[in-house]
């Protein structure tokens, strides 16, 4: 099973090298354990382009969905035999990241 592991942050690039490191370390373990499928960073919000074609809408704007002081910053997408591991994955990743995560399964 894939699942994806969101990076929540409140500024972009906000990394420390500690920080930087035991996400290094993070990587390398979820590579070794056969559970890595890729990771990013992404963009801030302010660098987002929304679109929306939907039906008859014709609309492409600067902005983000979100509006909030918190924000995506970056993920993993993972492979993981169930959803415990997974949870045990994303709790790694959290703890490695010094930030909250959000897990999600892929459909």
């Amino acid at each position: 099973m894939k699942f994806i592991i969101l990076v929540i942050d409140t500024a972009t690039n906000s990394v420390n090298p500690a920080e930087m490191q035991a996400i290094d370390a993070f990587n390398a373990e979820l590579q070794e354990r056969g559970h890595w499928v890729y990771a990013a960073g992404i963009g801030a919000p302010s660098t987002a382009t929304l679109f929306d074609f939907t039906g008859d809408k014709t609309v492409k704007s600067k902005e983000s969905l979100f509006e909030k002081d918190s924000f995506y910053s970056g993920f993993w997408i993972i492979e993981a035999e169930n959803a415990a591991l997974a949870e045990e994955l994303a709790a790694k990743g959290s703890h490695a990241c010094n930030r909250k995560v959000e897990l999600r399964p892929f459909l």
